[in-house]
C-alpha cells in the first residue's frame, strides 16, 4: 500500500472521529479528521489519493448530501458509510451513488480495515486508469489527420489494400502511415491497438 494516501475522517462525534483515527493510525494508515461536511470541503483535495470515511448523520450536511456535492465537482474518490442509524433506504441510496461500504456503529475493527484497504486500492486502480487515459490521449494528438483515418480503419479490421483503394492512395503509403500509427501509439500490431483503444473507450 502507498505511504502517501489519506483517509479522511467526516464524523460530528469527537469520540468516534478520535477511536477511528487511532484504529487506523495504530496500522500504519495516515488519517485526518473534520467534524462536518463544510469543514472537510473546504480542505479537500482531490489529486491526493485515499478515500473518505463519512458518518451519516451530521448536522449542517448529512453524509449523503456531501458524498452529492463530491459527484457534482467530479470528485469519485471511494466512500465509506459509517453511522449508528442506518436505513435500508438510505444504504441503497449511498450504494447506488458509488459507496464502496455502508457499516454499522459499532463496527468491528477488522471489517473497517478490510474495507479501507479495499477502498484505497480501488482508488490506485482509478488513478492508475486515469493517468493512463490521458497519456494514451497524448499519443492519439500526435497523429495526423490521416494517420487518425487509417487508424480507424485498421481498427475496424481493413485490409491495407481496401484502406488504399478508399484514399486513392499506394499500399505503401498506407503502410507508412500504420507504422507511423504503431510507433506513435506505442503498439506492436492491429491486435495490441484494438485492446488500447477497447481499454481506454476511444471512438472516432
Amino acid at each position: 500500500m502507498a505511504t502517501n494516501v489519506t483517509v479522511s475522517v467526516v464524523d460530528d462525534d469527537p469520540g468516534a472521529r478520535t477511536s477511528m483515527k487511532w484504529l487506523l493510525e495504530s496500522y500504519g494508515l495516515s488519517v485526518e479528521t473534520y467534524s462536518s461536511g463544510p469543514e472537510f470541503l473546504d480542505a479537500y483535495d482531490p489529486s491526493r489519493p485515499g478515500c473518505l470515511l463519512l458518518d451519516l448523520q451530521m448536522p449542517k450536511m448529512d453524509g449523503l448530501e456531501l458524498q452529492e456535492r463530491l459527484l457534482a465537482r467530479g470528485v469519485h474518490s471511494p466512500v465509506i458509510f459509517i453511522s449508528g442509524h442506518g436505513n435500508v433506504r438510505n444504504c441503497v441510496k449511498a450504494m447506488i451513488a458509488g459507496a464502496v461500504d455502508f457499516l454499522e456503529k459499532p463496527a468491528d475493527d477488522e471489517k473497517v480495515l478490510n474495507v479501507v484497504h479495499r477502498s484505497l486500492e480501488k482508488d490506485r486502480q482509478r488513478r492508475c486508469f486515469e493517468a493512463s487515459h490521458t497519456e494514451i490521449t497524448t499519443r492519439l494528438n500526435r497523429l495526423t489527420p490521416r494517420e487518425r483515418e487509417v487508424m480507424c480503419l485498421l481498427y475496424e479490421g481493413e485490409a491495407m489494400k481496401n484502406i488504399a483503394r478508399r484514399f486513392d492512395i499506394s499500399i505503401q503509403t498506407v503502410a507508412k502511415h500504420r507504422t507511423k500509427v504503431l510507433e506513435k501509439l506505442q503498439v506492436r500490431n492491429e491486435a495490441g491497438l484494438a485492446r488500447l483503444l477497447d481499454t481506454y473507450g476511444f471512438s472516432e
